[in-house]
């Protein structure tokens, strides 16, 4: 063979090497994903399933989500449940049908292990992160996220914390402006109360607290504890039927309350405590349509919860007092985070861990519960 043959032989031979050098290369994520290196590629098919595309605060979520995975360059598909479990399992047994490999779980039936069981098994090894809606019941409250360690975890709040916000807010404020409140002039401050959710473990705790705490800071103050508006009433709140902590629902049930409990009836409801700023939106509404809170003029304080826009512009309008903020980017971030280590091949604990550690002011692992992230409230007037 003579030297121009061996020259391209060997010319061939370098770039079938490096051709199959080139094929046999793996995109890897990043050891440190989320940092402003720029996105992280993976390997994670994500399903991100929501309780309610129509509830305010999830849809704030969702938009911070969708941005937070699409910044670490992470394929997701996101599922409407509109409240309803079933529908939501069969999104979820589509997903992974169609090869999800991580899933991202808002549940409908809060704080219900058998719901959140089914789903794991229904993952089959594929990893879960539960969010915002508890995955277990009061009374045993880690039960589901201590039997599956290394299957499941959940990003969200300390349920009771809210409640306890709210409550010392409206106590405080009560305290200020007593007299300016106590609209009839009794001595004693007349409230509605609007839940959410009847079994909802958010809403048990806010309902609770919102109002205990509140005339605990009154009574130690030698004023009277908070009388609920109606006397005779079986329950000391109204609770949105259909679960789904709507406007709608507090528009109808105060707009009916005002009907007989007004200033020309001498029984003017003065506080209207909320259990998510969806619901003081319909409240105020219903005020508004009254002749109250519209920002000048008569009104009587209306406290939520979430710190969603639209509460945070009616409260900068005057039409609305209080919320307690539950940061919607922060649980997206922390959701994010997790997922990009999970992705990156973290065991379930250490990728919430990871998470926790992006922001120590705003993230919490739960005592004794590695795998169980808390988002701090904070109060918002």
């Amino acid at each position: 063979m003579n030297m121009k043959k061996l020259l391209a032989l060997g010319l061939a031979l370098v770039m079938v090497f490096a051709l199959v050098a080139c094929t046999d290369t793996e995109t890897k994520p990043s050891d440190n994903p989320g940092t402003p290196d720029g996105p992280v590629t993976t390997d994670l098919n994500v399903g991100v399933f929501y309780y309610n595309f129509g509830d305010n605060y999830i849809a704030s979520v969702r938009s911070a989500l969708d941005s937070a995975l699409e910044g670490k360059g992470i394929k997701y598909q996101d599922y409407d449940a509109q409240n309803n479990q079933g529908t939501q399992n069969d999104a979820i047994q589509t997903a992974l049908a169609n090869g999800a490999n991580l899933l991202i779980v808002n549940l409908v039936t809060s704080g219900s292990p058998d719901a959140a069981q089914e789903i794991i098994r229904m993952a089959n090894g594929v990893p879960v992160i539960f969010f915002n809606r508890a995955v277990d019941s009061e009374d045993d409250p880690d039960a589901t996220l201590n039997a599956n360690a290394d299957k499941a975890c959940f990003i969200g709040t300390d349920a009771p914390e809210a409640g306890h916000l709210q409550g010392e807010m409206i106590g405080n404020y009560l305290l200020e402006h007593y007299d300016e409140v106590d609209l009839n002039g009794d001595g004693v401050i007349s409230y509605a109360m609007f839940k959410g959710d009847e079994a909802n473990v958010e809403a048990i705790y806010r309902t609770q607290y919102g109002q205990e705490d509140a005339d605990a800071i009154l009574t130690a103050a030698g004023k009277p504890a908070l009388a609920y508006f109606d006397a005779a009433a079986a329950t000391k709140y109204q609770v949105d039927q259909q679960g789904a902590w709507s406007t709608q629902a507090a528009v109808d049930y105060m707009t009916t309350n005002l009907a007989q409990y007004n200033d020309a009836n001498g029984n003017m409801i003065e506080l209207a405590i909320c259990n998510n700023d969806g619901m003081a939106e319909g409240v105020v509404s219903a005020l508004n349509d009254a002749g109250y809170n519209t920002g000048s003029g008569k009104s009587i304080p209306v406290f939520g919860v979430d710190a969603t826009d639209a509460a945070q512009l009616l409260i900068s309008e005057g039409k609305m007092t209080g919320t307690v903020k539950q940061d919607a980017v922060g649980m997206a971030n922390a959701i994010a985070e997790t997922a990009a280590a999970i992705g990156a091949g973290s065991a379930i604990a250490d990728a919430v861990s990871a998470a926790a550690g992006t922001n120590a002011d705003m993230y919490t692992i739960a005592d004794g519960v590695s795998n169980k992230l808390f988002v701090a409230y904070a109060p918002f007037m």
